[in-house]
């Protein structure tokens, strides 16, 4: 074994140090690097998400963090999972050809949703990209789906200080929970001008093998084309879309 550099930067030790833990682990929480680091939770934290915003690491809708696809070429074969945006990336394109409208694929980050992949509507009249933006996971489709997996504890962990109002989202925690009562019967999320004045949307989540919620896919219209009471008829093609999507990643 190597001797260790005699002037370590302590932020990028630990960073290597929970990168090999995460791929010796497959999936950790922030009390599980917290404690192999010998640190304060906040600091995991920090680390983990640093990882996340580089792509060598996701987490899913539990808070679960796992190898991301920026590890896929370090690992050996079958350790890491399959690289979320690759895999998706067909069917979404499929999706958008199918509803003629923008189509999305984002993740939770906290309390946000982080786009990571999409496909403009072909239409002169869309909704345009959003990939590498953050959104307040509350007043999007996509990001009502994945906090409607999570336990009741985790999603008050999530807002303590309640839901803060923007644009016509939703305004306090008992009205969220509400909306996640209802996406979770319907199978979908629908967001109806929260995040944007004149954009619509309905989201549902993609799973892995295990069944867990890693990411959601999303179509985005323009509100002057698909009034509230239309959204259903997207869902249809959206939940075809995520199965195949679950289907692949399972695979």
């Amino acid at each position: 074994m190597q001797n260790q550099p005699g002037y370590p930067l302590k932020a990028v030790e630990n960073a290597l140090v929970t990168l090999k833990f995460l791929q010796e682990r497959g999936d950790v929480r922030v009390a599980d690097v917290a404690e192999h680091l010998g640190v304060a939770r906040s600091t995991a934290h920090r680390v983990l998400a640093m990882l996340v915003f580089h792509d060598f690491a996701i987490q899913d809708a539990r808070r679960v963090y796992r190898p991301g696809p920026a590890l896929s070429p370090l690992g050996q074969p079958g350790v890491a999972p399959p690289d979320l945006v690759t895999t998706a990336h067909p069917h979404l394109r499929a999706l958008n050809l199918e509803v003629g409208e923008t189509v999305h694929l984002m993740m939770l980050q906290g309390n946000g949703v982080r786009f990571v992949d999409g496909v403009e509507g072909p239409q002169a009249l869309h909704v345009g990209s959003r990939i590498g933006m953050l959104l307040p996971a509350h007043a999007t489709s996509g990001g009502k789906a994945l906090l409607a997996e999570l336990p009741d504890e985790e999603l008050r962990a999530l807002y303590p200080k309640g839901v803060s109002r923007g644009a016509a989202a939703i305004g306090d925690l008992a009205a969220l929970r509400r909306e996640l009562d209802g996406a979770r019967r319907r199978g979908y999320a629908v967001n109806s001008e929260e995040s944007e004045r004149g954009v619509r949307a309905v989201g549902a989540c993609v799973r892995d093998g295990a069944g867990r919620a890693v990411a959601a896919a999303a179509v985005a219209v323009p509100s002057v084309r698909w009034p509230k009471r239309r959204l259903a008829e997207l869902a249809v093609p959206l939940l075809a879309s995520v199965t195949s999507i679950t289907a692949a990643l399972a695979g």
